[in-house]
C-alpha cells in the first residue's frame, strides 16, 4: 500500500482553512471597527495579517483566551488587536477565535466557570439562580447582571474560574493550531511534490513518444 494521505482529508483542510479564511475579518474591516479606529497604526502592520506557523497558533491561543476572559464584543476584538503585536499573533485567526464565546455558549462559560472556581478554590456560590436565568432563556445583559451581581466568592471565584477555562482553552488551541499547521503545509508540499513528479513523468511520455 501506498503511504499517501487520503484525498478527503486533505479536501477537508483545505476546506477549513477557506472557512477560517471567509469568516475572519479582513484588515479594512477589523480598522474600519470603532473600538480598533483609535489603534489603527499599531494593528496595521503586514506581519499580523500573515499566516504563517508561529503567528496562527499565537493568534489562535491569543483569541481564545481574549474571547473567553473578556465576554465583552467590542473589548475581545479591541483586545486581540493590541495584543497581537506584542505577541506577533495573527490577528484575523485571534479575531475569528473570539467568536466561540456568544450570547449562546456564554451561559455555559459562565456556569462553567463559577463551577471551576468552586471546585479548584473552594469559592462556593449559591447557583440556583443560574438555572431559572437558563430555563427562562435569559439575555446575554442578565447572565452578565447575575455573575457581578453575586459579589464577593461569587464573583470572585467566577473570575478564578474564567482564568483558568481561557488559560487551559490557549494552551489547547495552541498545540492543535500548531499541529493543524505543520499537517497542512506538509500535506501542500506532498501535493507540489507530487504534482511535479507527474509532469516530469508525462514530460518524460512525451520525449519519447517523439522520439
Amino acid at each position: 500500500m501506498s503511504g499517501r494521505k487520503p484525498k478527503g482529508s486533505t479536501r477537508d483542510k483545505a476546506a477549513l482553512m477557506n472557512w477560517i479564511r471567509r469568516h475572519s475579518p479582513t484588515r479594512e474591516e477589523l480598522l474600519a471597527n470603532r473600538f480598533v479606529r483609535p489603534f489603527a497604526h499599531r494593528v496595521a502592520h503586514s506581519h499580523l495579517w500573515r499566516f504563517t506557523r508561529t503567528s496562527v497558533p499565537r493568534g489562535t491561543a491569543l483569541g481564545l483566551f481574549v474571547g473567553l476572559f473578556f465576554l465583552i464584543p467590542g473589548v475581545q476584538i479591541l483586545g486581540v488587536a493590541l495584543l497581537a503585536l506584542p505577541f506577533r499573533a495573527n490577528i484575523p485567526i485571534g479575531a475569528a477565535m473570539t467568536f466561540l464565546s456568544n450570547p449562546l455558549t456564554t451561559p455555559f462559560i459562565l456556569a462553567a466557570s463559577v463551577w471551576v472556581g468552586s471546585t479548584l478554590f473552594g469559592l462556593h456560590t449559591n447557583v440556583s439562580n443560574l438555572y431559572i436565568l437558563y430555563d427562562e432563556g435569559a439575555s446575554l445583559i442578565e447572565w452578565w447582571h447575575w455573575f457581578t451581581a453575586n459579589a464577593g466568592t461569587a464573583l470572585l471565584g467566577g473570575l478564578a474560574g474564567l482564568f483558568v477555562i481561557s488559560l487551559v482553552s490557549a494552551i489547547v488551541g495552541y498545540v492543535l493550531a500548531m499541529l493543524f499547521w505543520d499537517n497542512w503545509i506538509r500535506l501542500r508540499w506532498q501535493r507540489k511534490l507530487r504534482r511535479a513528479r507527474e509532469q516530469r513523468l508525462q514530460d518524460s511520455a512525451s520525449d519519447r513518444a517523439a522520439g
